[in-house]
């Protein structure tokens, strides 16, 4: 099989062009930008294309497909000379469909969660030796590739996000795995700048649980009222299976699962984790695996990248990264780490990234979302404001929208990190979330100076 793939370094794209050449298919591909991890990671594969930019020449009537990234617009030189050519064209998410169609199909879907959750359930079936293909939007340890896919493997696990499958096909990527056992942590209105009322994006979700397959299987959390609402309308061919936190105790900075057979300690933390993990163990539940099994098994989950991850820590202080950026998120998250260390101040830093986040008309959504941060901190940058072409926003705009007396908001990331180290850090943690880069603030060596003052 002769693949293209047009936008080969987006995050998910690449995964695939490598999980397709190790299966061996004949791979090739081009995009304007190469940037890492995708650079390095197609290179050890040798899949990184050996000129940037665009080269419609590459598609020849003699490839099987061609697979199209959300990076690629409708009027990329390559998807126009494929459509004149008449080859099959496929977004990513199509294209995994048709990898799986003839396996059972787990879809995890919702607003938050979904990473962490998906890769529980790898975790413990890895550990129980039970095959499968899967994909899973971060890297996880144990775990070589975020897509893999196999002649055998009688499953496959998939991260439903619910944003836009390709520049041509405006469906959220759910509606096209058609699952067979469908999970919904939890609905939070997000990407605004597609969904862009709360009852709209809740429809894509009532959609999903629609496309369940006949005699299938719906796992959802019974805490969130927006879910329980789409599990009550359902058709009663569908088995219902509901989930909410698990009991569990924290001791001296240790969170204990609470089982039948006794305390399970845990490497993750947070309630919003437990009840990630009860939805996880309800879908392997499903899935033959037994709680006992589940128990042993998930008491080595170290969590997903950059979700809740310790990038270092000493006696009095820690800290940690997260993908947070939305306001459930950020709520979640920083009450966690509170919980977690209710002896030490929290530091909390949020970028303003996404298009939904930096829009003035979702930033009421954040409104005391900061509130367990003993130091709550903001950022954001006017040139993200103009890449992605919305209004401007001011600092005042953002302060007022928090609604916390406390806020400090940045425009400058060199301030920030200024600002960063001048903390006073003993019995004090850290906490920064982005689903960006706090323009070029490296982690780990802000982590590594605050460590030695």
């Amino acid at each position: 099989m002769k693949v293209h793939f047009i936008a080969i370094c987006g995050s998910a794209m690449h995964n695939l062009a490598i999980a397709l050449a190790k299966k061996g298919y004949e791979v090739s591909g081009s995009d304007d930008e190469f940037f890492e991890p995708a650079k390095s990671r197609l290179r050890k594969y040798d899949l990184l294309p050996g000129l940037i930019g665009w080269h419609p020449e590459l598609l020849t009537p003699q490839l099987d497909a061609v697979i199209v990234g959300m990076h690629a617009k409708a009027d990329n030189p390559e998807l126009i000379r494929a459509q004149q050519l008449g080859l099959k064209i496929y977004s990513y998410p199509e294209y995994l469909y048709e990898q799986s169609k003839n396996k059972k199909r787990i879809v995890i879907g919702g607003s938050h969660g979904k990473t962490t959750i998906t890769a529980m359930i790898l975790h413990v079936l890895q550990h129980c030796k039970i095959d499968c293909d899967y994909m899973v939007g971060a890297q996880l340890e144990g775990f070589d590739v975020m897509v893999k896919l196999s002649e055998d493997a009688p499953l496959m696990v998939f991260e439903g996000d619910e944003y836009l499958t390709s520049p041509i096909d405006r469906r959220p990527k759910f509606h096209v795995y058609k699952p067979d056992i469908a999970l919904i942590s939890g609905i939070a209105w997000d990407h605004i700048n597609v969904f862009p009322t709360f009852d709209n994006y809740v429809e894509q979700f009532r959609i999903f649980a629609g496309l369940i397959s006949n005699n299938g299987a719906l796992v959802y959390c019974n805490e969130d009222v927006e879910v329980v609402k789409i599990a009550d309308h359902v058709p009663e061919s569908i088995q219902k299976y509901a989930y909410k936190t698990l009991s569990f105790t924290i001791e001296n900075g240790i969170t204990y699962l609470n089982t039948k057979n006794g305390k399970t300690a845990l490497q993750i933390f947070g309630k919003h984790n437990l009840c990630n993990l009860a939805g996880a163990k309800q879908v392997c539940n499903l899935l033959g695996v037994s709680d006992e099994l589940f128990f042993n098994a998930i008491a080595s989950f170290k969590g997903a990248s950059k979700r809740l991850e310790l990038i270092a820590k000493n006696d009095f202080t820690a800290i940690y990264k997260d993908f947070a950026h939305s306001p459930s998120k950020l709520m979640a998250t920083t009450k966690a780490l509170k919980e977690q260390y209710p002896g030490r101040k929290l530091v909390a830093c949020m970028e303003l990234h996404t298009y939904s986040s930096l829009n003035k008309d979702f930033l009421s959504q954040y409104q005391n979302t900061l509130e367990f941060a003993d130091v709550p901190l903001v950022y954001f940058n006017h040139h993200a404001l103009a890449i992605k072409k919305l209004p401007p926003i001011s600092s005042e705009q953002v302060f007022d929208a928090f609604n916390n007396p406390d806020l400090q908001v940045f425009t400058d990331s060199s301030i920030l990190r200024a600002t960063l180290l001048q903390q006073e850090w003993k019995n004090c943690n850290l906490l920064m979330m982005s689903s960006g880069n706090f323009d070029g603030i490296s982690l780990d060596a802000l982590a590594e100076n605050i460590l030695a003052r």
